[in-house]
Parts: C-alpha cells; sequence; structure tokens
C-alpha cells in the first residue's frame, strides 16, 4: 500500500460532464491505499481462503427482480464486443452482452480464462464482491473523495493525473482506448483490453493505474451532481447502513430499489469520442448487483494516527 497524506483539494470540475459540477472544497484526512487495483491473483487467494462465489456466479433469485423474464436470469455478466462499424453512441446494448458464464476465472465466458493474467486487474466484480474482499483484508473501500484526492497525485486542479496534457511529450500515460469507439482500437498503448497493473508511469503519490485500465469501486452513493458546501471535510458516513450491507437501500434516492454506487478512474473503453473519462474528476453511477469487464477495484486502509 502507499501512503496517500490528506489535504484540501478542488473536488470536481465544470468543464466536462454536468455530473462532475461543481467544483468544491473538500478536505481529507491521510489513509494508505493499495498502490494498484486488485489482482486475479490476490483475489484467487482470498477465494481460495474464504470459499467466497461472486454475484456473477449466482442465477438471480426471481424475487429480487420481479417482472424479469425467466431466460434472463441466469449467470453471467457484462462483456464488451465491437462492433461492425459505427453505431449511435446512446445505444450502450450494441456493445454490451449480458453472457452467461461470464465471470471472473472465465472473464469472456466459458472457455476464456485468467491464465497468464494474474498481474491484471480481477474483474466481473461487483459491489458486494470488492467490499467482502476489503474485509477479508482487513481494509475498506475508498469514499469518492478519497479516491479522487489520490488519483490527482497532488495536482489539484489539473485535468489528468499527470497534468495539463492528456499525452505528455507524446507519451501514453493508461490504458485507454484509442481509435474510433466501439469498433475500432488502434491499440497504442499495447492493450485491447485489461493491462497488467503497473504498465504505465505512477502518480505524484506513486499509485498505477489511477487512471484507465478498469473503473474502481469507491463507496459512495450516486448523486447527479456535486454537493456546493464549501468547504467541507470528507468523512465515513456514520449511517451503519453505509456500506456495511451492499444491498442496502440509497438513502438519497430511497425509491431505486437497486442502489446505485459511485465508480472512478475510467478504463479501458474510454475513448475520445466516447466517455472521455480517464480523468480523476470523471465519475459514473453503477448498480450494485451489476458486474462487467471492465470494472474492478482497490482497498484503503484508514489509520487511527498517521504515521
Amino acid at each position: 500500500m502507499t501512503w496517500i497524506p490528506g489535504g484540501t483539494f478542488r473536488m470536481g470540475s465544470n468543464d466536462h460532464y454536468p455530473e462532475e459540477a461543481p467544483v468544491h472544497r473538500v478536505t481529507v484526512d491521510g489513509f494508505w491505499m493499495d498502490t494498484t487495483p486488485v489482482t486475479n491473483r490476490q483475489f484467487a487467494a482470498f477465494v481460495a481462503a474464504t470459499g467466497h462465489v461472486t454475484f456473477a456466479e449466482t442465477p438471480p433469485d426471481p424475487r429480487d427482480y420481479p417482472g424479469a423474464l425467466p431466460h434472463m436470469l441466469f449467470a453471467g455478466s457484462l462483456v464488451f464486443h465491437k462492433t461492425k462499424g459505427p453505431v449511435d453512441l446512446t445505444q450502450w446494448g450494441l456493445w454490451w452482452e449480458l453472457r452467461r458464464g461470464a465471470w471472473w476465472r472465465e472473464p469472456y465466458g466459458p472457455g476464456s480464462s485468467i491464465e497468464g493474467l494474474e498481474d491484471h486487474p480481477v474483474v466481473h466484480v461487483t459491489y458486494g464482491d470488492a467490499l467482502a474482499y476489503a474485509r477479508w483484508a482487513g481494509k475498506d473501500l475508498a469514499t469518492e473523495a478519497e479516491w479522487e484526492f489520490a488519483a490527482r497525485g497532488g495536482l489539484d486542479g489539473a485535468p489528468f493525473a499527470w497534468g495539463t496534457n492528456m499525452r505528455p511529450k507524446g507519451r501514453i500515460m493508461a490504458n485507454t482506448w484509442q481509435g474510433a469507439f466501439p469498433y475500432k482500437n488502434t491499440r497504442e498503448d499495447g492493450w485491447e483490453t485489461t493491462s497488467p497493473v503497473g504498465s504505465f508511469p505512477p502518480n505524484g503519490y506513486g499509485l498505477l493505474d489511477m487512471i484507465g485500465n478498469v473503473w474502481e469501486w469507491t463507496q459512495d452513493f450516486w448523486a447527479p451532481r456535486h454537493e456546493a458546501d464549501s468547504p467541507k471535510t470528507c468523512c465515513i458516513p456514520k449511517n451503519p447502513r453505509r456500506a456495511d450491507d451492499a444491498a442496502s437501500y440509497d438513502p438519497a434516492q430511497p425509491e431505486i430499489r437497486i442502489p446505485r454506487r459511485v465508480l472512478k478512474g475510467g478504463s479501458f473503453l474510454c475513448a475520445p469520442n466516447h466517455c472521455r473519462r480517464y480523468r480523476p474528476a470523471a465519475r459514473h453511477a453503477e448498480a450494485v448487483d451489476t458486474s462487467t469487464c471492465h470494472v474492478g477495484f482497490r482497498c484503503v486502509k484508514r489509520p487511527v494516527t498517521t504515521p
């Protein structure tokens, strides 16, 4: 893990997607953060020690999804596939498939494997799977503010985790999509999908893969905009249902049956023409019962006293 010293920073952005606004000042205390996303190797050790069964491996209970079509209630996960050419980028179903039998050990469905991908980020994990790992490891998931502060690496207000330019001096700094999404990836960064953790330069705090590769779960419930309260201190919510129950209701939107949490960091599918979320301020909503081939996580640990 890497020590993140804490401090006050400008969270969010007024210059990109509306859900990133408004910029507001937040103070976070120091904490430890995993230097890389949790890998397949690390997750396999957790499963071997605990017998944990991920959400993607378990057929959904029809009682939890009233009105769902029976033929859709199977064990599986969302897998990306390229289209044959340009498509309407508002129709995400054209490149996502709920694939039967896709899970973390077979990330592209039956017959695929993580052999040779041991040091790639684990994927096809829901919020509950990530939280279970964190508890086993004696850690926690980051708040959105902690995550963003860490991703900025001390560059307060910079659009990217490494500064003001997407490619400083032409150098590719993260695993993202090059070319026209969702049909042409030129793979200038060397990777079609996930990459081994640590394949790209660290940020100012020494953290790796905070941008691109895989989206990462945080513990915050989703809201369509930031609160404008300023300044404020990031703290761990005292509501016992905050993160202790992955299926707990969303206190901000109790009418939503399946709560959503905030993802951060972008992934190998973020492209210049779609989902330009390869920035610390970027954020995305994900239902807690959803797993995909481009979402993973890392953990934090909050000391009682700083070292």
